[in-house]
């Protein structure tokens, strides 16, 4: 804490100087600010389409890769920043003629709140960017003055021809009756800029921001000395960005749908085209449908195979009875053949004939003898029931081979009906298969052109203005009360780095700690700074009582008070030191070697009397210059002699005499002031002790923790230099 203090010391005392510069900083700033042309500024915020959600989303543009493309944030930022669009914004504005007032320290700039309007009708381009003077007086009269020095005179309303174009300059009816009583009279300039100045201009005051990298809202933010301008440039760009939005998006839907017209009647053209191919290639290869037709063929293969199969068992089964008959002819009666294959109604009716016939000869034979008449027509009978019994069969065989023969010529015929299919359904396939291709090309083109005109017919953008800009109420920059504030702070933290220059350059003792830092010669006792005579005698009773307790002051010893300035206060501390020992009824000498006190009207040397205890003596005169060592010593023990203590007020430490009263001395006791001591001046007393052998020597400090501010003390010194107060302790207190 007490080093922290120590630290602050030289701040507190230049503290008002410190305050004194922050208000003046503060003043000259708030002085400075009305001639500082303010800039005001306002924000747009435009939220950007997005196509992963809203109507973006729609099944409508999510196939159209026209309106699909998804946005980046940052290629919308640098479309904003574009001078396409910054042009687009510039031709919805009037910003191209500036006009200002001109002020003794500034101008400011007018716009829309100007008393005259400046329609110029033509100008070349060598005088775009150039400042035109104009002049109103009361009258509606005006002074033009050209930028190349020319002067012109006419009414207000007039069309003015001047070297290079012509202008016509009208008193701004609408803004003046609104403002009743306003200076019309007064000095202007006006320019008309040109449109890269004037986008230049733009581009410096304008910054696009994106709100964050992936929100898609971007903040348009402009500058301008006038507020109007500040807000009505980002709505007129933001309004731009959505309408050139529109164009292009409609554009872009019109060259698609022109495009997909061209396509369209391609596709449709090539598409009659493959349907002509493939009617040409039924006709030619009669194919009504060839998925039916070999479908037909081969359940008609299968039909005849199986009908083959069948008469080939029946035929060989009439084979196996034609041969077994054949081998039995000569006793057919005794045959039993398999009539599976051969179970026609006819056979199955002669066989039961042959039965009951032979059943009818069976019974005669036993009446009769086969002999009998009876029983031979019933041989007869069965006679011709076998004979066409067997060809019956045989002509059965023989039916049944022409048709199994037929049937298998059938087959082949058929199947050799199939053999080119697959090379018929292959080439089907192959003009099927290109005209489907062509099919959904047009189906997917008209879609798509119904979209593209559904998207050219709707002026609709997925952009919005989420903010207007306003017109600010007050400017951004500069900031009165920031600018104010650091113009404060920087004066007094100006005045603070003197003030810490200063110290560290003056150096000065300051405390006991820089003493005792720089030396080491003990510290044996320190005076503050005394206010009136009463804290003095106190001070003093108490000193000299304490030097006493530290054997520094010995009956009959002589006590060296020194200092290395005139105004380290060695006079001040000798006399009231000697003063407060009288006062203890002791006989107290003062030697003022160099008579600074002046208290002495008698010659060198010899001893005036103050009061009955306290006496003094000065030691001003040549000789004194040429004594020795021992001399002096032996005229201080002279004087001394007859006194209890003697106190010596000497001369600067350095000087001849100086440093003999001090070699002679019993004690030396040397002043430091805190405030006008330099600190390189301690360490020399350590080298006096070493070198002159002076054992006896202390420090003692003078106003210790006094730390008087600059005013004061700059007051202080005016005061003693023109003598208008005198140091009331310059003379004894007690006299």
């Amino acid at each position: 804490m007490e080093e922290s203090l120590r630290i602050l010391k030289p701040y507190l005392r230049g503290l008002p100087l410190v305050i004194l510069a922050m208000i003046a900083g503060y003043l000259i700033m708030s002085q400075y600010l009305n001639y500082v042309t303010p800039k005001y500024e306002s924000v747009t915020r435009l939220r950007l389409a997005d196509t992963a959600e809203g109507v973006p989303n729609s099944s409508l543009y999510k196939d159209f890769d026209v309106f699909a493309t998804k946005s980046k944030i940052a290629a919308e930022v640098e479309v904003l920043k574009s001078e396409l669009l910054i042009n687009k914004a510039l031709d919805l504005l009037d910003f191209d003629i500036e006009i200002q007032r001109v002020g003794t320290m500034r101008s400011t700039e007018l716009y829309n709140n100007s008393p005259f309007v400046v329609d110029i009708r033509s100008l070349e381009s060598q005088l775009q960017d150039k400042v035109f003077d104009l002049y109103l007086h009361e009258n509606r009269t005006y002074t033009l003055i050209h930028p190349d020095g020319f002067e012109y005179h006419a009414e207000l309303g007039d069309t003015l021809e001047v070297a290079g174009g012509s202008m016509l300059i009208s008193l701004n009816d609408p803004y003046l009756q609104t403002r009743n009583g306003i200076q019309v009279a007064d000095h202007y300039q006006f320019k008309k800029l040109s449109r890269s100045k004037l986008v230049s201009q733009v581009k410096n005051a304008l910054s696009v921001l994106p709100v964050d990298k992936d929100v898609a809202v971007i903040r348009l933010v402009f500058e301008s000395p006038h507020p109007a301008k500040a807000s009505r440039f980002p709505n007129k760009l933001a309004n731009a960005y959505i309408e050139d939005y529109i164009t292009y998006k409609s554009e872009a839907a019109r060259m698609t749908v022109v495009f997909l017209d061209n396509q369209i009647k391609e596709v449709t053209r090539k598409l009659s085209k493959i349907e002509l191919d493939i009617e040409a290639y039924r006709n030619q290869k009669n194919i009504t449908n060839i998925h039916q037709e070999t479908e037909t063929r081969l359940r008609e293969i299968s039909q005849m195979k199986i009908q083959q199969t069948n008469l080939l068992m029946n035929l060989e089964a009439i084979n196996e009875l034609y041969e077994y008959i054949k081998s039995g002819s000569d006793n057919f009666a005794e045959l039993a053949p398999n009539f599976e294959a051969f179970t026609d109604l006819l056979s199955t009716e002669l066989i039961k004939k042959m039965k009951e016939l032979r059943a009818e000869k069976r019974d005669l034979l036993l009446i009769f003898t086969p002999n009998e008449e009876r029983v031979k027509i019933i041989d007869e009978n069965l006679n011709d029931i076998y004979s066409y019994f067997i060809e019956s069969v045989s002509n059965t065989r023989r039916n049944l081979e022409i048709k199994y023969e037929n049937l298998s010529r059938d087959i082949q015929l058929v199947e050799l009906q199939l053999v080119d299919y697959p090379e018929k359904e292959r080439l089907l396939t192959i003009l099927k298969r290109e005209f489907e291709i062509y099919q959904e090309s047009y189906n997917f083109l008209n879609e798509k052109k119904i979209e593209a005109e559904i998207a050219q017919a709707a002026s609709t953008s997925f952009h919005r203005i989420i903010e207007q800009a306003r017109i600010p109420e007050s400017p951004f920059s500069p900031n009165y009360i920031i600018l104010k504030i650091v113009a404060a702070l920087l004066s007094g933290g100006s005045v603070m780095v003197i003030i810490f220059l200063i110290h560290t350059i003056k150096a000065r003792v300051n405390d006991k700690l820089t003493i005792q830092t720089n030396s080491a010669v003990p510290v044996v006792a320190s005076t503050p700074n005394l206010k009136n005579a009463e804290d003095l005698q106190k001070h003093f009773l108490h000193l000299v009582n304490q030097l006493e307790v530290k054997n520094l002051i010995q009956p009959k010893s002589i006590l060296t008070v020194n200092a290395f300035g005139s105004d380290d206060g060695s006079e001040f501390h000798a006399l009231h030191a000697s003063e407060a020992l009288s006062r203890q009824n002791r006989r107290v000498l003062l030697v003022d070697a160099g008579d600074k006190t002046g208290l002495s009207p008698l010659a060198a040397g010899e001893i005036h009397s103050l009061t009955e205890k306290f006496f003094v003596v000065h030691l001003v005169d040549t000789k004194y210059g040429f004594y020795t060592n021992d001399q002096i010593a032996a005229l201080l023990k002279k004087l001394a002699g007859g006194f209890d203590c003697t106190i010596v007020s000497n001369e600067l430490i350095g000087s001849q005499l100086s440093l003999q009263i001090m070699k002679a001395s019993d004690t030396n006791l040397v002043v430091a002031d805190s405030r006008l001591t330099p600190a390189k001046v301690i360490p020399r007393i350590d080298l006096f002790k070493e070198e002159f052998t002076i054992d006896e020597i202390y420090f003692i400090l003078n106003r210790c923790g006094y730390n008087p501010n600059i005013v004061i003390e700059f007051a202080n010194w005016v005061l003693n230099k023109t003598g208008l107060r005198k140091n009331k302790f310059d003379t004894p207190t007690y006299a």
